[in-house]
C-alpha cells in the first residue's frame, strides 16, 4: 500500500506586507536593448530621418539656406516633363546594359575556370577580386588615358589593325562604351567570386551522373550547372541592376575634365550623364534641393521597377 505524497502549500500572504512584482515585458531585457541600441540610433539618424526628410523636401522649394516654400506636386509634374531627366534615364539604361550582360557572362566563365583550376586557386581569386577594391578614382584616370583620342591604347590597337581613331570621350556612343568597359572591368571579378561560391555548393555526384549518361561539358553546363546556379544568377543580376542604375563615380571621374561648366554634366551633350549625376547637378550645382529630392525619389522608383522586372524574368524562366 502506498501513501499519497505530501504537497506543500505556499505560505499565505501576510496582510500589510509590500507586494513585489516580478519584472516582466521588455523592461526586463533593457540591458540587451541597450547593447544593440547604437546600431538602431545610427540607422535612425543617418537612414530613416534623411529618407523621410527627402520625401518632405520633395514637396517644397528650397535653396539650402532660406525658408522652404510649399510646392505640392509641382516638382514631380516638372520631373515628368523634364527631357534631361529622361535622357539621363536612357543613358543609365544603355550603360547598364552594355556593362551588365558582358560582365555576367565573363564572371560566369571566370568562375567555371577558377572552379576547375588545380593549382594557384587562391592567387587567381585574389587577382580577379583586386579590381573591386582598387580606388575608382585611380582606375578612372587610367581608363581616361586608355581611351584618349590621340595617345590612348585602344586607338593605338585600332590603328595597328588598319582602323581609324575613335574619339571615345567626345562622342555619345564612345562615352557610353568607355564607361561600360570600366564598370565591367571593375565588377567582373567580384561577381566571379559569388558564382564560384555557388558552383562549390553543387554536389559532385550530379556531374558524375551526367558523365555516366554520356553528357559532354556543354550539356553538363546547361543541364546541371546553369539550372542549379539560377538563385545565384538572380542575386547577381539584382545587385548588378541596383549598383549599375546608381552609377556615379565612374562617369563623374572619367568625364569631369571634358566639361568646364559642371563636373556632373556627363561629358559633351550630357551623353554620359546618368540619373545620379543629374541628381547631383540639380542639387549642388543649381542649389535646388527640393527638385533634387524629387529626382532622387524618381531614381528610387526606376531602380525598384527594374529590379522587379529582372526578378520576374529570372523566376519565370526557372518555373518554365
Amino acid at each position: 500500500m502506498t501513501t499519497a505524497p505530501v504537497v506543500e502549500t505556499p505560505p499565505a500572504a501576510v496582510a500589510g506586507a509590500p507586494v513585489v512584482h516580478a519584472k516582466k515585458g521588455i523592461l526586463s531585457y533593457w540591458r540587451l536593448y541597450a547593447a544593440i541600441s547604437p546600431f538602431y540610433l545610427l540607422f535612425l539618424a543617418f537612414g530613416l530621418i534623411p529618407v523621410g526628410f527627402s520625401l518632405y523636401l520633395s514637396f517644397h522649394r528650397w535653396d539650402g539656406l532660406g525658408s522652404m516654400e510649399f510646392a505640392g506636386l509641382s516638382q514631380y509634374r516638372y520631373l515628368l516633363d523634364d527631357s534631361q531627366f529622361w535622357s539621363a534615364i536612357g543613358n543609365t539604361i544603355i550603360i547598364w546594359a552594355l556593362a551588365t550582360f558582358p560582365m555576367i557572362f565573363l564572371a560566369m566563365v571566370t568562375a567555371v575556370l577558377l572552379n576547375s583550376a588545380v593549382r594557384f586557386k587562391n592567387v587567381y581569386r585574389f587577382a580577379f577580386f583586386l579590381p573591386n577594391v582598387t580606388s575608382i578614382v585611380a582606375v578612372a584616370i587610367i581608363f581616361g588615358s586608355v581611351f584618349s583620342t590621340n595617345f590612348g591604347l585602344v586607338n593605338a590597337l585600332l590603328q595597328a589593325v588598319g582602323l581609324d581613331q575613335v574619339a571615345w570621350l567626345n562622342t555619345p556612343w564612345g562615352i557610353k562604351v568607355a564607361i561600360a568597359t570600366l564598370m565591367t572591368w571593375q565588377w567582373t571579378g567580384y561577381n566571379a567570386i559569388i558564382f564560384l561560391a555557388g558552383l562549390q555548393t553543387i554536389p559532385g555526384e550530379l556531374y558524375e551522373a551526367a558523365r555516366m549518361d554520356g553528357a559532354g561539358p556543354v550539356q553538363t553546363f546547361f543541364r546541371v550547372t546553369l539550372p542549379l546556379l539560377r538563385p545565384v544568377l538572380l542575386f547577381v543580376l539584382v545587385i548588378s541592376t541596383v549598383t549599375g542604375l546608381q552609377s556615379f563615380s565612374e562617369p563623374q571621374v572619367l568625364l569631369q575634365t571634358t566639361d568646364n561648366n559642371s563636373s556632373f554634366a556627363g561629358g559633351p551633350g550630357h551623353a554620359g550623364q546618368t540619373m545620379v549625376l543629374y541628381f547631383f547637378q540639380q542639387t549642388f550645382d543649381n542649389n535646388d534641393f527640393g527638385y533634387g529630392a524629387a529626382v532622387a525619389w524618381g531614381i528610387f522608383l526606376v531602380v525598384v521597377l527594374f529590379s522587379i522586372i529582372n526578378w520576374r524574368l529570372v523566376q519565370r524562366r526557372g518555373e518554365e
